[in-house]
């Protein structure tokens, strides 16, 4: 593996031993070669890898056959998690954060599903998981050619993307209209180089069956979050339902379970350390091809100002929080959500630190532009290209304050989206013409009212105010070129006028009616004419906003074209170099990593075993942080020694989680993961804290995935909360 002290020494290296160090570190894998644990390869990909030298013991047709059912087939994507079917009658596994917003979402002070959880024992207790949805990856086509091609011969950065846009929502639209049943969707998997057409199964109706209580599906909380060890056991089941002939359909009493094409088989055996497993699933974005100056981006702007702005704004709601349970419940998904970015965050920060990344990716791109400037037809076609990224990225980190701003305004402050939404509303009736707009009206009315009330469902007025004053406050102090015009209404551009920003609060959010839901429901949302007629402060300050987002968008078109295209020449020209052919980032396809069980050693002198177990919760517990609360009947089960068949010999205890050295980021939550023989031995949920960095940089040395062992899920099922009717539909004896 490489050896970063060695790294350190590039100025006395040879060439050759140069390129061997780029391509431990910038993500390549030759196909079938030597590290094959690094990548999260493509569906098209998975034939190239030699997974039965790795440790497969199944045929490669039965992981993915595109003539023939496979275990992609039982794979799904839900609630922007992966999920999987394990049975026929269309059960779905997944973690417990992946369903938080949906139990939130059903919960009351008096039925607290998210705190107490819920067992269905019957499909009619199942409850509906509103805003959850089940896409599952029904073909793919590569259109790069149709999409490059049109914009071969343009050169305007701005023309280029514009028509890349309209070229990829085209084809969507395309193969939407030849087969109505499906959702199309093109993935760009190489920025301005490569583009996939995929077809989606949409499936409208899920419904919540089975979740742990939170003690168990969040034990740990914000201590243990992104830690090992781990003891938290990060699992849900959902059901996908469809119309009686089999056809998506919205949430019905008279709907039906989805039979799934394929569902995986659980193996209550678990696994023992070294097994070979994989994991397919549906990982979000990953930055691995990309120059310096984009991880000092991220670095310097992008990280802090996020996880600060987080911190800030948790602290805020669980303060608001502690008024009222029914406020605690309201906020807690965006707690939760916000929590889990932030730690990510810093994680990242501390990797990106403790590696040097920036660095290192120097160094890379300073070999790079060695090697163009060494060759003639080289130079002539990337000749400025190193140059031309870091022209580009002094313009973008010039304007890195304000654009960090704009970009979270909306979701800071719950009022100013309402006020978007309406005022987005209002401009498309402005340009209806009267005749047409009561008609306009009311075919659209009721998509609006679904988006502000999903904004209401997580609003609190003390809380929004304040992170509102935050807002305020931090766009009074950005230097004379990042103003944001709307703040500086409200504070006559003085960075220490507070006493403006808090009487604009306090009037605007005063008088303003947005803030009572059944008005606006009810009221301003009751005619065209209504809503047109209505103004307010906050839909005033909206519009300033809006009016500088759309004042900037020239450039941020232009910034955002130029560096496609940088970025298609950067890979490119890399591949020449490297001699190698890339894995394509991550973003929210279907993808397959695969790996072993493994422990590791984060510290000089230190080991982390891949087991956690039982014994351990009770250790925690003992602590006195709440954080590491559990239910009751752990303890006594435990005493007992009751594991039943889910006891792992080796620890005396049943195993909680477990660690391997698979290639996953977020997206890949709830992923299955798989034995060697395409079983289910676990649900993935989240990497050591090292791991962070995995968006950047991989290496087996720290990169670590953390799962539930299906052994604690199944033992937490049967033993305490009695959902023995689970097992034996998923085919487990006990």
């Amino acid at each position: 593996m490489f050896n970063f002290d060695i790294y350190h020494n590039y100025s006395i290296m040879t060439k050759k031993t140069l390129c061997i160090t780029l391509l431990s570190l910038v993500g390549i894998t030759q196909f079938a070669g030597h590290r094959p644990e690094e990548g999260m390869f493509p569906l098209s990909e998975i034939h190239k890898l030699d997974l039965k030298k790795a440790g497969l013991k199944i045929d490669i047709n039965e992981v993915y056959n595109p003539n023939g059912t496979s275990l992609v087939d039982a794979l799904v994507n839900v609630g922007g998690c992966t999920g999987s079917f394990v049975s026929d009658e269309g059960l779905i596994i997944t973690n417990h954060h992946c369903a938080f917003s949906a139990v939130q979402l059903a919960s009351s002070p008096e039925h607290d599903y998210l705190n107490n959880g819920l067992v269905a024992k019957s499909h009619e207790q199942e409850l509906e998981g509103r805003g959850l949805t089940c896409r599952i990856t029904d073909s793919y086509e590569d259109v790069s050619a149709k999409i490059l091609g049109a914009v071969a011969q343009i050169d305007d950065p701005i023309s280029r993307l514009q028509i890349i846009n309209n070229m990829m929502k085209n084809l969507a639209i395309e193969a939407e209209k030849q087969d109505p049943t499906i959702k199309a969707e093109v993935s760009e998997m190489f920025i301005g180089k490569s583009y996939v057409l995929f077809r989606y199964k949409t499936i409208q109706d899920v419904r919540l069956v089975y979740i742990p209580n939170r003690k168990i599906g969040e034990f740990g909380g914000e201590t243990d979050n992104w830690v090992w060890p781990r003891h938290t056991g990060d699992y849900s089941f959902m059901r996908a339902y469809v119309a009686k002939d089999g056809s998506p359909a919205k949430y019905s009493k008279d709907n039906v379970p989805y039979h799934p094409k394929k569902f995986l088989k659980v193996n209550a055996n678990g696994t023992n350390e070294d097994d070979f497993v994989f994991i397919l699933g549906y990982p979000g974005k990953t930055f691995r091809h990309r120059p310096a100056q984009f991880i000092a981006y991220q670095q310097h702007y992008v990280l802090p100002y996020v996880s600060s702005l987080y911190d800030f704004q948790n602290t805020t709601m669980e303060n608001v929080g502690k008024k009222d349970p029914a406020t605690a419940l309201k906020l807690a998904t965006r707690i939760k959500k916000n929590a889990n970015v932030m730690k990510n965050y810093r994680g990242k920060l501390t990797g990106i630190k403790g590696l040097d990344l920036v660095g290192q990716k120097k160094q890379e791109d300073a070999a790079l532009a060695q090697f163009i400037n060494g060759n003639v037809e080289l130079k002539t076609k990337y000749g400025n290209l190193m140059n031309d990224i870091d022209q580009l990225y002094q313009q973008i980190n010039g304007d890195a304050n304000r654009d960090l701003w704009l970009a979270q305004i909306y979701t800071s402050t719950s009022l100013l989206n309402v006020a978007k939404q309406l005022n987005t509303f209002r401009s498309a009736l402005d340009a209806t013409p009267n005749a047409q707009k009561e008609a306009y009206f009311n075919s659209n009315v009721n998509v609006l009212k679904q988006a502000i009330n999903a904004i209401y469902e997580v609003y609190d007025i003390d809380a929004d105010r304040k992170i509102f004053k935050k807002m305020v406050m931090d766009a009074a102090g950005f230097s004379a070129n990042q103003r944001v015009e709307a703040i500086d209404k409200i504070t006559g551009k003085g960075a220490n006028n507070e006493a403006m920003a808090d009487e604009f609060i306090n009037d605007t959010f005063g008088l303003s009616k947005l803030k009572d839901q059944r008005y606006v429901n009810n009221t301003l949302l009751k005619s065209w004419k209504s809503i047109t007629e209505y103004n307010d402060g906050l839909l005033m300050l909206e519009q300033d906003i809006a009016k500088q987002i759309s004042l900037l968008k020239p450039e941020k078109d232009r910034r955002d074209g130029l560096l496609n295209k940088l970025m298609g020449d950067y890979v490119n020209v890399k591949e020449k170099f490297l001699n190698r052919d890339f894995i394509p980032d991550a973003n929210s396809t279907l993808r397959l990593t695969y790996g072993h069980v493994r422990g590791y050693s984060p510290a000089d002198a230190s080991y982390m075993a891949p087991y956690t177990a039982v014994k351990g919760i009770l250790e925690k517990g003992a602590t006195g942080n709440p954080d590491f609360a559990y239910p009751s009947p752990i303890q006594s089960l435990w005493n007992a020694k009751d594991f039943g068949s889910f006891i792992k010999k080796e620890l005396n205890d049943v195993p909680v989680a477990f660690l391997y050295n698979t290639d996953t980021t977020n997206g890949n939550s709830g992923s299955p993961i798989m034995n060697a023989y395409g079983e289910l031995i676990g649900v993935n949920f989240d990497r050591a804290y090292g791991a962070t960095i995995n968006d950047y940089a991989w290496n087996e040395s720290y990169s670590r995935s953390i799962g539930v062992d299906i052994r604690y899920v199944l033992w937490v099922a049967s033993k305490i909360d009695h959902a023995d009717f689970l097992l034996k539909e998923m085919g487990v004896q006990n």
